[in-house]
């Protein structure tokens, strides 16, 4: 990957690709203290860019495709420049990113190498020697991938209170409708996609506050020169924020900043994308994730915040910071998806969670795989390894019951209860540990684009040979989760075969996922489920293949209506089978035929009780129940479905 630079001061901001986001990152910093004070209390004068790079690198797990951080300077010289930007693509875009904005000081440091603790001197004649900072960190699945395509995003203009700078975690279902409103405010916008829309829905309202004060400081009698300084202390982010929010549909946490130096980050209503913050006297630091925050500044758990969903932190150019109402908060609808597969698993309350995820599942386990000293129990890397840590805990103890009932029925029949008989007991029902799979690269094939999954997943899996006994033994394997079943079917399931195992069962800790998710993790098209392609191979299979025209007829008929009226009609494509029923055809299509028939393959799903069980507080599980928490989400499922049954291979959103 190449790393751009851009440096800029007025002017017009190139295009912006139309692209689509997933799980993305970010990360806002903001100095509350003059630049020499972190000279003399951490010995630098690129405090900031230590701490940023650190969060951002912490963060990859969010963005892998690309990367963006944007430096404006607090009150800069007029003529001087005070926006600096460097953007890049690829997997090591961040340390990239600053490499090259280190590399700008290293004629500093070779020329006039006391320069380097004048932060004065490096803030008026060097870039990124800001007091604030915005990054991103990039995972699109859809549109280019080229550095145009990472935020940040920059709308300029030559008067500071104009300029905007925006970064975001979001995905919008009602772009369409936004595109339309610009238009019918006269604008001409260049592209339609959720990142212009946004910016220039703000952009529009950030125009009109100026105008406003405008107004009515020149009717107060004050020059052009006082006017502008007096926009920059007065402008109402709140009023604007609630006037270009209110009608985003979608999950979002979006950032921002104006080129005089106020910021802001705000959430949507129902709390679907993440989003923490942490303010003291030197520094204020907002992220999409708590546990980097707590790396970069040693803290606490409780020292971090969760940004209100509806709410906005606003940080003024004085270094004043407030939260503020956006929008009415909704139902929480924070994304467990988030929890079960994206965010960073060193974050202490989403290290719970999956273990709770794992050991919930035990049972279910234990009972698909009653002889349990013949079976070795793994996980498929990475993200399921903290839900292997309690799914072996769980399983210990379903062996622990095992072992006491056992124990007393010996008592019972009156036979000696011997050290030996208690020993027999034990190993009858001892749990093996191992890792019967090995990941050799690091590639996420469920995030990657359409064209390249069926490349990689077979390259990228090896096994452990004679790590059970052959055509005796079981492998139990757990994973995050089973999306399309891509992995399983093409390289995890015919690597496990060369163990020659009696059963193989793959586990995973999140529920059947059966229905688009257009506010986070990409997931877009119906016929991508392997859940779905097993509800319908049941409908046609039991004579109820009628039921697929009757969904399509009822979607039809809602194209036209306003979303607040559209249902999720695809549910009843569901509803005539139990889970059970549909993790089985499940397993019966992901079954490759390399497989040996005396090898018995089993899928076992998480249940919607036990997410809810292990996840109490992020509730959000439209992808597996069809509860939409917006009423774009019903309009998106049943154009994915109208798409499926048209045969049109585009996304709904």
């Amino acid at each position: 990957s190449k790393a751009t630079v851009s440096v800029l001061n007025c002017g017009g901001a190139p295009p912006a690709p139309r692209t689509r986001l997933t799980m993305c990152g970010i990360v806002m910093i903001r100095l509350r203290k003059e630049p020499e004070y972190y000279v003399k209390k951490y010995g630098t004068a690129l405090y900031a860019h230590q701490k940023m790079q650190l969060i951002m690198e912490k963060m990859i797990n969010r963005g892998q495709d690309g990367a963006g951080v944007v430096n404006i300077k607090l009150n800069p010289t007029p003529g001087k420049r005070y926006f600096s930007r460097s953007r890049a693509v690829g997997n090591k875009s961040v340390s990239e990113i600053f490499q090259h904005v280190h590399s700008r000081f290293d004629e500093v440091r070779k020329n006039t190498p006391e320069k380097m603790q004048d932060a004065a001197w490096l803030k008026e004649n060097e870039a990124f020697t800001g007091e604030v900072w915005l990054g991103h960190l990039r995972y699109g699945t859809y549109g280019g991938a080229s550095v145009e395509h990472c935020h940040p995003f920059l709308r300029q203009n030559n008067w500071m209170t104009r300029c905007l700078t925006l970064a975001g975690n979001f995905n919008l279902t009602n772009v369409d409708e936004l595109y339309d409103l610009l238009l019918n405010l006269g604008q001409h916008p260049k592209e339609k996609s959720d990142t212009v829309t946004i910016m220039e829905k703000i952009g529009h309202f950030l125009d009109l506050e100026n105008e406003r004060l405008d107004r009515e400081y020149k009717r107060q009698g004050y020059s052009n020169k006082e006017i502008a300084n007096l926009i920059a202390e007065n402008l109402d982010i709140q009023r604007i924020l609630q006037n270009s929010a209110q009608d985003w549909d979608g999950g979002y946490a979006m950032a921002g900043i104006f080129g005089h130096g106020d910021a802001f980050v705000t959430r949507d209503p129902n709390g679907i994308r993440p989003c923490y913050y942490y303010t003291d006297d030197e520094v204020v630091c907002i992220a999409s994730e708590r546990a980097p925050i707590q790396t970069a500044f040693q803290l606490k758990t409780e020292a971090i915040q969760e940004l209100a969903p509806g709410h906005a932190m606003i940080v003024r150019k004085d270094g004043s910071v407030g939260t503020h109402l956006v929008r009415k908060p909704g139902k929480n609808k924070r994304c467990s998806f988030e929890r079960i597969y994206f965010s960073r698993g060193s974050d202490s309350a989403i290290y719970q969670e999956r273990y709770a995820l794992g050991r919930i599942l035990a049972p279910r386990i234990a009972k698909a795989v009653p002889d349990l000293s013949n079976a070795v129990f793994g996980y498929i890397p990475n993200t399921a390894e903290v839900c292997y840590y309690g799914m072996i805990k769980g399983l210990e103890e379903e062996s622990d019951k095992r072992n006491a009932a056992a124990i007393m029925q010996l008592v019972q029949s009156g036979a000696a209860v011997t050290q030996e008989a208690m020993l027999e007991i034990m190993d009858q029902n001892r749990i093996t540990y191992g890792k019967p799979l090995i990941k050799d690269t690091k590639s996420r094939t469920f995030i990657t684009s359409d064209a390249d999954r069926e490349a990689m997943v077979g390259a990228v899996y090896d096994v452990t040979y004679n790590i059970i006994k052959e055509k005796v033994g079981s492998v139990v394997l757990i994973d995050d989760s089973i999306v399309r079943g891509t992995t399983l079917r093409t390289a995890v399931i015919r690597i496990l075969s060369r163990l020659e195992p009696k059963k193989i069962v793959i586990v995973s800790s999140a529920p059947q996922i059966r229905y688009p998710d257009c506010y986070g993790i990409d997931m877009a098209k119906m016929g991508d489920f392997c859940a779905f392609r097993a509800a319908v191979d049941l409908l046609k299979e039991s004579g109820r293949g009628h039921v697929l025209d009757d969904v399509y007829k009822l979607c039809k008929e809602q194209e036209s209506l306003p979303n607040e009226q559209i249902q999720n009609y695809v549910r009843l494509i569901y509803e005539p089978f139990t889970a059970e029923e549909i993790s089985a055809r499940v397993a019966k299509n992901l079954r490759p035929a390399c497989l040996p028939e005396y090898c018995d393959f089993e899928i076992i799903f998480q249940d919607l009780e036990g997410l809810r069980e292990a996840i109490p507080h992020n509730p959000g599980n439209w992808y597996f129940s069809g509860h939409f928490p917006t009423p774009g989400g019903n309009k998106v499922v049943n154009r994915a479905y109208i798409y499926y049954m048209e045969g049109i291979n585009a996304r709904a959103y």
